[in-house]
């Protein structure tokens, strides 16, 4: 496994139309797409990346305070996965409503959450 880049990072929030008027507002970046999700939130863009995740309807969590977690993207994930296991380091993962992504969730030593984002399933 090679972490490949920074996706984004994602913020809890009670105030889900003032933390988009920041960012829109204040920081330039712009709504875009974003799957299905069941819960509220939106993407913020800068270009053709959403680099900035809120989830509203909920206050700052422990572990991260009022930042969620922290994402990249990644690369080989049956063996990241074979590592994971083979380490006894818990993890949850799923794929994104629209099936394009795998996403690996793990903690680090202080309780921030770790998020990888692989693009192929199947790519080794």
């Amino acid at each position: 496994m090679n972490v490949i880049g920074l996706d984004h990072y994602t913020i809890n929030t009670g105030d889900l139309d003032a933390s988009v008027a920041f960012y829109e507002d204040v920081l330039g970046l712009r709504s875009g797409d974003r799957p299905a999700f069941t819960f509220p939130g939106a993407w913020l863009y800068c270009g053709e990346s959403p680099v900035v995740h809120l989830v509203g309807g909920r206050e700052s969590e422990a572990g991260t305070g009022v930042v969620d977690h922290v994402a990249f993207h990644a690369n080989g994930l049956a063996k990241f996965l074979l590592h994971l296991r083979e380490q006894a380091i818990p993890f949850r993962d799923r794929d994104t409503p629209d099936g394009r992504l795998h996403q690996v969730f793990l903690e680090d030593p202080n309780g921030v959450t770790i998020e990888l984002n692989f693009l192929n399933r199947a790519e080794g």
